[in-house]
């Protein structure tokens, strides 16, 4: 009999973490649904510098221009011919986004008017640029 009571005792003083875990992996779900995302163009610029910058709202297609007038979209190279392709695409799953062009202070004035130009071909007219605080 007393070791019955003993076992028994033992079962109770026992803390069950089934609840404890069902807490963690609904606060860990609603983390990974709410938290929002970073999007990168790929590489990082020398943007020039602005007295009147402002930040911008709704922003999901960054394009970046290098210094050597590479194009930079989703950490990927791409070609100016294919810019517009992939602002059509992208735009597609956010319509509401603007695009921000994120130039550097060396590159051809040419090659980020190509991307202004492919951009509104893709239909999208909030386009900005990117620049430093001053």
């Amino acid at each position: 009999m007393r070791r019955t009571n003993k076992a028994a005792a033992e079962d109770e003083a026992q803390i069950d973490l089934t609840p404890m875990l069902d807490v963690v992996f609904i606060m860990l779900i609603f983390f990974i649904v709410t938290a929002s995302f970073i999007k990168e163009a790929g590489i990082e610029v020398n943007r020039p510098e602005a007295s009147t910058s402002q930040p911008k709202e709704n922003v999901n297609i960054l394009v970046a221009v290098s210094a050597t007038n590479e194009i930079w979209m989703d950490k990927r190279r791409i070609d100016v011919r294919s810019v517009r392709a992939n602002i059509e695409r992208l735009h597609a799953e956010n319509p509401k986004g603007a695009v921000v062009i994120q130039a550097d202070n060396q590159s051809n004035t040419e090659t980020v008017a190509a991307v202004l130009d492919a951009a509104r071909e893709a239909g999208v007219y909030d386009v900005s640029l990117a620049t430093e605080d001053k």
